[in-house]
């Protein structure tokens, strides 16, 4: 971890680096070679981040990337990267080459005009700079009249217009404004009782995949996340590894195939040149040159600077005088939140609840962020001894580097005048930024209760073949006001979905009138036991008194994850019955004991089988991952129950070695194998169940098997409408294969 660290802190201290950038752009001219282009595109983006701004270099990392994304089939992506490289300065005795490339992404995206007038261009630069009899030139000028006639055929025989896909159509989600809550549905209400604190009930029956909340994220920071070297390329002296900093924009969290740079910094990477423009203004020309620390101290000090940064120092120290109130010991943070606990007055309705303006409503606002709980009283003294210096780094950095006018003339980027500072010694912090100080320790602590993480379904394990494996990774951490309004219950009753900084919150059952809308917080009665959940619980400072847990608690009731991920008795494959140490066979036929530690070290060892299987599925050894897992199931069934959820696993992994082979029949059967345990687990109608329903649609697809593809797309869509919504990436690759599967003739759809 602390090299990992290093690698990243360098990468964001050291800013531009031309070393880095030139190693960067050779590595990714060796993979651009051997055809990988997808992974030279990124290290073209890595040398693009380390260039010096102004250096003609950088028009060449552009140029070069837009030659993979040609090759990838991103034509409209391209044609962006050949305007950039134009616009940093690009070469003159280059530009016919990337000229030509410009008027063939026309004439890919049909736009014959401006192809023709591209080449017009490339004819009158040629013919500007005379003759030329060069191998490279006689091949831009036979490229050149090839691009024409293409040109020719096209307008001459035009392709007659493509139908809608299927005439798809896209479901109008039903939506009524709350008057009261922020991106909320009418059919919601805000509460508030000492008990339960702020927490929103339904006002109105809700039906299972209606929209509850949209609420776009106060501040986000992105988490690098673990990193994976790309394809054909190893450990070097520079980092060839990418993490998903790489792969998505620092601001609005869209996923990268072209970065624009920071203008000052090797880490940040933007979709566009507007977000990257926006993020500088509203907080990275503070953030920038602080890279390494922020990376050094996690991502909730990043959060929290970042939070202060948007709200601008009014509005900061506004709320952080409202804070101290009437208290009498302004140096005890415990006292200066206490009101905050305090039950409102309900006479006022939702004008008395923290966090509501004075009209009563309650809004995505920094008010709304200033408002949510720290519990200062239940953080450990050590804990919050580590937030304050931390934050008090951070201030410092930002005094030393002489950016302390920035911090505090946030809302006005256009005037640079210092504000009135009152003087300090040189180891003192200005009264302005131990006002910031203050709030970002306050941010500190409310994260831990309050820290939302922002995920996305991202592939996991081989890349080949037609059937993706997709898994929720943590992309960033985000406050969401709002969301935060919702407690938590291991037995949820909502679904939350994210699209770059947007979370939208679905009913994922029936909801009556009057039901409190419960959030899991992480601890899931189908993935924990009842005593794993109420100790990862204990960091929000409560005690769960789900239904689930009062089930399991004050009852025999055994839970779910205990029942179906239990051992079964080595000999006669019996139920073993649970003991603390020694596990007995529930057959008095056979009544064999074994020790739980024999079977926990039998467990771990089956797991590393599995893990080599895939490492030998990544190497493209199929046939012998097959021959380990297979191995490894039939082991397996001699320790572990048939409902085991690593028994499902290994189906799965099975399912993917035989689609990767394209034998479509046999990776169906183990899936559907799979996906039976799956449902023991996680219920019909879980977002977990339509995941795997979607890749046993992608198989069913791929192996032409159409009356058994389109009842699993039907069943898919169904489940995965209520969690994802209509508007999905997941429903439109579902709507896709259903609208080519029916445009079949009919003579085909019989057969099968």
């Amino acid at each position: 971890e602390a090299a990992a660290l290093r690698r990243l802190c360098r990468r964001a201290r050291a800013g531009k680096e031309p070393a880095a950038a030139r190693f960067y752009r050779e590595e990714g001219n060796r993979l651009f070679g051997r055809r990988h282009y997808g992974a030279a595109a990124r290290l073209y983006s890595q040398a693009a981040s380390h260039e010096l701004p102004g250096s003609p270099e950088v028009s060449v990392c552009f140029a070069n990337r837009s030659a993979a994304l040609f090759h990838l089939g991103h034509f409209e992506v391209c044609l962006e990267d050949i305007a950039r490289a134009e616009s940093h300065g690009y070469p003159d005795r280059l530009l016919p080459k990337i000229l030509l490339r410009k008027a063939e992404c026309l004439l890919c995206l049909g736009r014959l005009q401006d192809a023709a007038d591209a080449l017009s261009v490339v004819e009158n630069k040629i013919a500007v700079d005379g003759i030329m009899t060069s191998p490279t030139h006689q091949a831009l000028l036979k490229k050149l009249s090839q691009l024409k006639i293409k040109i020719h055929e096209k307008e001459s025989w035009p392709e007659p217009a493509r139908e809608a896909c299927g005439d798809i159509q896209r479901k109008s989600e039903i939506w009524e404004e709350n008057d009261s809550i922020s991106g909320a549905s009418s059919s919601l209400s805000l509460n508030f009782d000492i008990e339960r604190g702020r927490h929103l009930v339904a006002s109105q029956d809700i039906l299972p995949g209606q929209s509850l909340l949209k609420e776009e994220a106060f501040v986000s920071v992105l988490c690098p996340g673990e990193s994976f070297f790309l394809q054909d390329s190893s450990e070097t002296a520079w980092d060839t590894r990418v993490t998903n900093a790489d792969l998505y924009c620092h601001r609005c969290l869209r996923q990268l195939l072209a970065s624009v740079p920071c203008r000052g910094c090797s880490y940040a990477k933007y979709c566009s040149q507007n977000c990257a423009d926006v993020a500088w203004e509203q907080y990275h020309r503070t953030e920038c040159s602080l890279g390494a620390l922020l990376l050094t101290l996690g991502v909730f000090c990043h959060v929290a600077l970042r939070t202060v940064l948007l709200a601008g120092f009014a509005e900061v120290s506004r709320l952080v005088e409202w804070s101290h109130g009437d208290d009498k010991d302004l140096h005890n943070p415990e006292a200066r939140c206490k009101h905050l606990s305090e039950a409102p007055d309900t006479r006022a309705g939702t004008r008395g609840i923290p966090g509501c303006n004075d009209n009563g409503q309650y809004q995505s606002s920094y008010q709304a962020v200033f408002n949510l709980l720290p519990h200062a009283e239940k953080h450990s003294p050590e804990h919050k001894f580590l937030c304050m210096l931390s934050v008090v780094a951070i201030c410092k950095q930002l005094q030393e580097a002489g950016l302390e006018v920035a911090v505090l003339n946030q809302e006005s980027s256009e005037k640079w005048s210092r504000p009135k500072i009152c003087e300090k010694t040189s180891d003192e912090l200005s009264p302005e930024l131990k006002i910031m100080a203050e709030a970002m320790l306050r941010h500190v602590l409310q994260l831990q209760c309050n820290a939302q993480a922002i995920t996305v379904m991202q592939e996991s394990g081989s890349r080949d073949g037609a059937v993706v494996n997709k898994k929720p990774v943590r992309l960033a951490t985000a406050f969401f006001p709002v969301l935060s309004l919702l407690n938590h219950s291991c037995c949820p009753n909502i679904s939350v979905s994210f699209s770059g900084t947007a979370a939208t919150v679905r009913a994922s059952q029936p909801i009556p009138s009057g039901q409190e809308i419960f959030h899991c917080y992480g601890p899931h009665r189908c993935r924990m036991r009842v005593a794993e959940r109420q100790q990862l619980l204990s960091q929000y400072f409560f005690e769960c008194r789900c239904q689930a847990c009062l089930d399991e608690l004050e009852s025999d009731v055994k839970s779910v994850v205990s029942v179906r991920n239990s051992f079964c008795c080595p000999s006669c494959q019996a139920p073993i019955q649970v003991g603390e140490d020694m596990l007995c066979c529930s057959n008095e036929a056979c009544a064999i004991s074994v020790s739980r530690e024999s079977l926990s070290h039998r467990l771990r060892d089956l797991q590393r089988q599995i893990k080599k299987a895939l490492e030998l599925l990544r190497d493209r050894k199929a046939d012998q991952a097959i021959k380990m897992l297979l191995k490894c199931r039939m082991d397996a069934g001699n320790f572990l129950s048939p409902e085991h959820l690593l028994m499902g696993e290994m189906e799965d992994h099975l399912a993917q070695v035989y689609a990767t082979l394209g034998k479509w029949q046999e990776a169906a059967r183990h899936l559907e194998r799979s996906i039976e345990i799956v449902e023991m687990h996680h219920g019909p109608s879980s977002v977990e169940i339509g995941h795997e329903l979607l890749k046993l649609a992608q198989i069913l697809f791929n192996g032409f098997a159409v009356s058994e593809a389109l009842s699993t797309i039907q069943r898919a869509e169904e489940i995965l409408s209520v969690h994802c919504g209509p508007q999905s990436t997941q429903i439109q690759e579902l709507q896709e294969m259903k609208t080519c599967l029916l445009e079949l003739p009919r003579s085909v759809l019989q057969r099968t």
